[in-house]
């Protein structure tokens, strides 16, 4: 699910090469990383805004005089340092409470300390966005690999709802169930004889 194609900038990089760094690629966040790779902050597009405009002087009928306040001009000036991750292995509910709570729209994910992907809101949103014609054909992949010679389930899926139908012995269905759950895009599985 994550981009692992990963856009990155630089503590010392000037704000306005972030800004458009993100603008380019598309992106709303981008790790920010030290000169050996490793993981020193995280900055969004609300990081990369904040003292970038000042008041249009002719928005008010007060006059508007000097500068409030010195334009960050690095990455550093402007970056969260308490960064969020998350590990390739991290379960998607996981994941997507990790946002709810903290309030961000992606992660960088790890390994060993090494950003190796992004995970956005817009890449969840793309596994719900999936046609279930595609986690159809997921599904059935995944039961013939696991189940080369048999038995076999009709599946129908509407809405990322996946359907087995047939029942099998002892925990045949169960490790069916489990596969279905595994395809991304599957809201949920349900048996039915």
């Amino acid at each position: 699910m994550m981009t692992t194609d990963v856009i990155t900038v630089g503590p010392t990089d000037p704000v306005r090469r972030a800004v458009r760094t993100l603008y380019e690629h598309g992106v709303t966040a981008a790790p920010v990383l030290d000169e050996r790779g490793r993981l020193v902050g995280i900055v969004s597009e609300m990081d990369l805004l904040r003292g970038e405009f000042e008041r249009d002087p002719r928005s008010s009928a007060r006059i508007v005089l000097g500068h409030s306040a010195p334009v960050p001009y690095t990455v550093a000036d402007v970056m969260t340092s308490e960064v969020t991750t998350v590990a390739e292995t991290t379960d998607v509910t996981a994941a997507i409470d990790l946002m709810v709570c903290k309030r961000v729209k992606s992660l960088p994910v790890s390994r060993n300390g090494r950003v190796v992907g992004m995970l956005s809101r817009r890449d969840l949103l793309a596994l719900l966005a999936r046609p279930d014609e595609d986690i159809r054909a997921d599904v059935l992949a995944a039961l013939r690999e696991q189940y080369p010679s048999g038995p076999s389930w009709e599946v129908r899926v509407c809405d990322g709802m996946v359907e087995l139908r047939g029942r099998h012995a002892g925990r045949t269905d169960d490790i069916a169930d489990l596969l279905a759950r595994t395809v991304p895009g599957v809201a949920r599985v349900r048996h039915l004889q």
